[in-house]
C-alpha cells in the first residue's frame, strides 16, 4: 500500500502505474493519503470510464493527461506551488462536460484553489466573483472565451482555452514533470471557492479545504453506498455543492461512471432512465423543480396503456438511489413520483459552506418532509441564543451525531437553529473575516441560519430563520410547512409563502401561487379549503396569483426579493 502511495507521489512514476494500472485494484484505505484531491485516485481506475458528455466517452486516463497537460500551462503563469506560500486563484467557465473537470484537476494539479464560474452567469456577475476572488488566472471552454476575454482583459487577468489540450494523451508527455507539484501539503490547503445563491446579500465565496473535500465525498460515499459500478445522470449546474461534490466528486472518488448531459431536457432524461443501452443509469439526484419538470413531461407523454407499468418497471429494476435537495421537496411531488417510478426520493440537507450534513436512510424508511439524521463525521445541534451584554450563549435543545440524537429535558420539540460542526465545514468566506466569525458560535459551531426540530427521531428544517418563520399574532409559523399543505390543493401548481408586513399581527401569512392551465381560485375559497388542514393561524390571509414564480437554477425562491416586489417599504 505505501508503495502504492509513494507512486502517487511523482509524475515521473506515473509512468510505471498506468502500465500496472490493468493488474490495481481500486485503493483501500491507506493508499491514497485521505486528503489528495480526486486525481491521485484517477490513476489505478486508469482506463475505466469516468465520463460520458456530448463528445464521447473519456477514461480516467484520459482526464488525468489532459488536465496535467494544462497544468503544465497554469504553473507557467502561476509558477510552482509551494506550501509555504497561499495557493493562487483560478476560475474556470466550461459546459456540463469533461472540460469542468479538466479544469478543475488542473487547478488542483497546479497546486491553486479551484473558482468554478456558472455559464448563465451575465457578465456583471462573473466580473464580481472574479474579482471578489482575487483570481490569478482564469480558464474558458472554448465557447465561452468571447464572454471571459473582454472581462479578463478589463481586470488584467490572464486566460487560457481548454480546448487547446487534447482529448488523448500519452504517459511520455509528463514524464518530465518536476514531483514537487504533487507533494504538497494538501490537508489544510485551498480547494475550492463556491459563491453562495446570494438570497441573503451578495454572493460570498466559500472557502473549503482539500480536508473538507474529502470529508464531504466520504461521507457520501459510506452513507449511500457508492462504488465503481456506479453510473449516475448529471443535469444539475457545477458551480453548487450538489453538483459539483454530490454528483461529481462522489462518482469520480470511487472509480464510478457520470454521465453528463448539457442542459436539463425532460425528454433526455426520461430516455436514459428507459434505456437498456449501456452505461445504465443506476443512481439520480436532482432539486424538485426539476422532478416536477419531470412529472409534467410523463403526465403529457408517458402515460399511455402499457407504457406506466413498462416505466415503473425499468425504474424500479434499474436505479437504486433518487435523490432530492438544495431545497425543500413538496410531498405532493415525493407521492407522485412514487406513483410512478416506484421511488421514494432520497431527501437530504446540506449547504455550500457544510457539505450534507444530514440525510433520510439509505435502506429504511423515510419520512417524508423530514430530512433524516447526520451523516458520519457531522455534529448537529438545535439551539437558542441568549444574548448577553458581551457576545452569546446558548440553550442546547437537542445535539446528535450519526451515533444518535439525544434531546434535553423540557425541550422536546422545541425548535431553533440548526448549528454544524466537523471536518466538511468549510474553513471562511473568502475575504470576509467580520462575516466568517460571526458565522460561528463562541464555541466553534457554524450557524446555518435555518431554523429546525427533532421529532419522530429525525430533523425537520423549518425555514431559513429570517425569511420562512413568520411571527404572527404571537404564533411562530414554518411557511414551508404551509407551502407542503398548499402544494396539494388541487388548483396550486406551484407556491411561495412570504410573512408580509402587518401593523396589528406583526406579520400576516402570505401565499404567491402558480394555478394550473384553466382554474381559478379565491382567497375565500382557499381559507374554506384551508380550515380542514392547516391551523387557523396558519391559513393564507392574502392570495397573489403570478404567471411563474422566479426561482434560481438549484430551485431556491428568493424570498427576500418578492417581499420587495410585493410589499415595498
Amino acid at each position: 500500500m505505501a508503495g502504492g502511495c509513494r507512486l502517487l507521489l511523482s509524475t515521473v512514476r506515473l509512468r510505471c502505474l498506468w502500465t500496472l494500472s490493468c493488474s490495481l485494484h481500486t485503493p483501500g484505505p491507506g493508499q491514497v493519503h485521505p486528503y489528495a484531491p480526486v486525481f491521485y485516485h484517477a490513476a489505478v481506475y486508469g482506463h475505466r470510464t469516468a465520463l460520458v458528455d456530448q463528445h464521447g466517452r473519456h477514461s480516467y486516463q484520459d482526464l488525468y493527461l489532459r488536465s496535467f497537460a494544462l497544468s503544465k500551462e497554469i504553473t507557467h503563469h502561476l509558477g510552482i506551488p509551494r506550501n509555504d506560500l497561499p495557493p493562487e486563484r483560478v476560475s474556470f467557465l466550461c459546459p456540463n462536460d469533461s472540460s469542468y473537470v479538466v479544469c478543475q484537476w488542473a487547478a488542483w494539479m497546479s497546486g491553486a484553489i479551484a473558482v468554478p464560474l456558472f455559464k448563465n452567469h451575465p457578465p456583471l456577475e462573473l466580473e464580481y466573483i472574479l474579482k471578489d476572488s482575487q483570481t490569478a488566472l482564469v480558464v474558458a471552454e472554448t465557447n465561452y472565451t468571447d464572454v471571459i476575454a473582454p472581462l479578463a482583459e478589463k481586470l488584467g487577468i490572464a486566460n487560457l482555452t481548454v480546448t487547446n489540450y487534447p482529448k488523448h494523451g500519452t504517459t511520455e508527455q509528463i514524464v518530465q514533470a518536476e514531483s514537487d507539484h504533487f507533494d504538497l501539503d494538501w490537508k489544510g490547503r485551498g480547494a475550492m471557492i463556491i459563491y453562495t445563491s446570494g438570497t441573503t446579500g451578495r454572493p460570498k465565496g466559500v472557502l473549503s479545504t482539500h480536508q473538507n473535500l474529502s470529508a464531504m465525498v466520504t461521507a457520501l460515499v459510506s452513507e449511500w453506498s457508492w462504488t465503481k459500478s456506479d453510473c449516475i445522470l448529471h443535469i444539475l449546474p457545477l458551480h453548487h455543492v450538489h453538483g459539483a461534490v454530490n454528483k461529481l466528486l462522489c462518482p469520480l472518488w470511487v472509480g464510478a461512471t457520470c454521465v453528463m448531459l448539457p442542459e436539463f431536457s425532460p425528454k433526455k432524461v426520461w430516455e436514459h432512465f428507459l434505456s437498456t443501452d449501456p452505461p445504465s443509469i443506476n443512481v439520480f439526484m436532482a432539486v424538485p423543480t426539476i422532478y416536477s419538470k419531470l412529472i409534467e413531461y410523463y403526465d403529457a407523454h408517458l402515460t399511455k396503456p402499457g407504457v406506466k407499468d413498462f416505466v415503473k418497471a425499468m425504474c424500479q429494476q434499474n436505479i437504486r438511489l433518487m435523490v432530492s435537495g438544495s431545497s425543500a421537496l413538496p410531498v405532493p411531488i415525493l407521492e407522485r413520483w412514487r406513483e410512478i417510478t416506484g421511488h421514494t426520493l432520497l431527501e437530504r440537507y446540506g449547504m455550500t459552506e457544510i457539505g450534507m450534513a444530514l440525510t433520510n436512510p439509505l435502506s429504511g424508511s423515510r419520512v417524508p418532509g423530514s430530512v433524516g439524521n447526520p451523516l458520519p463525521g457531522v455534529d448537529v445541534r438545535i439551539a437558542t441564543e441568549i444574548p448577553q451584554k458581551e457576545g452569546s450563549s446558548y440553550t442546547v435543545l437537542a445535539q446528535g451525531s450519526a451515533a444518535g440524537t439525544e434531546v434535553s429535558p423540557g425541550f422536546e420539540e422545541r425548535d431553533g437553529e440548526l448549528q454544524v460542526r466537523g471536518p466538511a465545514v468549510f474553513r471562511e468566506y473568502w475575504n470576509k473575516p467580520q462575516e466568517t466569525t460571526e458565522a460561528f458560535t463562541p464555541d466553534g459551531w457554524f450557524r446555518t441560519g435555518d431554523t429546525a426540530v427533532y421529532k419522530d427521531n429525525s430533523y425537520w428544517i423549518l425555514g431559513r430563520t429570517s425569511v420562512d418563520i413568520i411571527k404572527s399574532g404571537g404564533y411562530k409559523i414554518s411557511a414551508l410547512e404551509v407551502e407542503r399543505h398548499l402544494l396539494a390543493h388541487p388548483s396550486i401548481t406551484d407556491v411561495a409563502v412570504i410573512g408580509a408586513p402587518d401593523a396589528t399581527w406583526g406579520q400576516r401569512v402570505s401565499a404567491i401561487v402558480t394555478l394550473h392551465e384553466g382554474h381559478i381560485l379565491s382567497l375565500k375559497e382557499l381559507k374554506k379549503w384551508g380550515r380542514a388542514v392547516m391551523a387557523p393561524y396558519c391559513i393564507p390571509a392574502e392570495l397573489i396569483r403570478v404567471e411563474e414564480i422566479p426561482r434560481n437554477q438549484m430551485g431556491k425562491i428568493n424570498k427576500k426579493q418578492l417581499l420587495a416586489l410585493f410589499y415595498p417599504q
